[in-house]
């Protein structure tokens, strides 16, 4: 028995050694700002825009502040499975891009996530404190998307 586990146990170790060599590219533009920007594109107060840098760019933007544990497997690919995923939902450095009517969705989105607790995700706050929104940053997150949707549907 006492064989058995050794055998199972240095299994598992060159396992977990042999799959440190895979390295996914988690965000290959990091520090790039893009005309494309939600910043660039509309007018962001600096409050708002300190939490969007804090609770949301990290997996909705090409600019991932990499933490210690993105060099770690299995972790590494499961963050990048996740910015990937947060990315196609959306994404803060290509926004411009995106036609008006899906600008205005988007933000309207932004605005119920919040709203209902559902961004950012509790997983993603467990790690990242500063991630954490209070109320009144949450209020205030609300209402500047709701402000500029508005503005936005009157426009176009």
């Amino acid at each position: 028995m006492k064989k058995v586990l050794k055998i199972i146990l240095a299994t598992l170790l060159f396992i977990f050694i042999a799959i440190q060599f895979y390295k996914p590219a988690l965000n290959v533009n990091k520090g790039q700002v893009y005309q494309t920007d939600f910043a660039k594109v509309y007018y962001v107060p600096t409050n708002v825009q300190r939490i969007l840098q804090n609770a949301c760019y990290d997996c909705h933007s090409n600019n991932t502040k990499d933490k210690w544990y993105a060099n770690i497997q299995p972790m590494a690919l499961l963050m990048k499975r996740h910015i990937d995923d947060g990315k196609a939902q959306l994404n803060f450095s290509e926004f411009g891009s995106l036609g008006s009517r899906r600008q205005i969705s988007k933000v309207k989105g932004i605005a119920n996530q919040i709203k209902n607790d559902e961004m950012p995700l509790a997983s993603y706050k467990i790690m990242h404190s500063n991630a954490k929104l209070s109320k009144k940053q949450k209020k205030l997150m609300v209402n500047w998307m709701n402000k500029t949707a508005d503005s936005l549907s009157t426009i176009n």
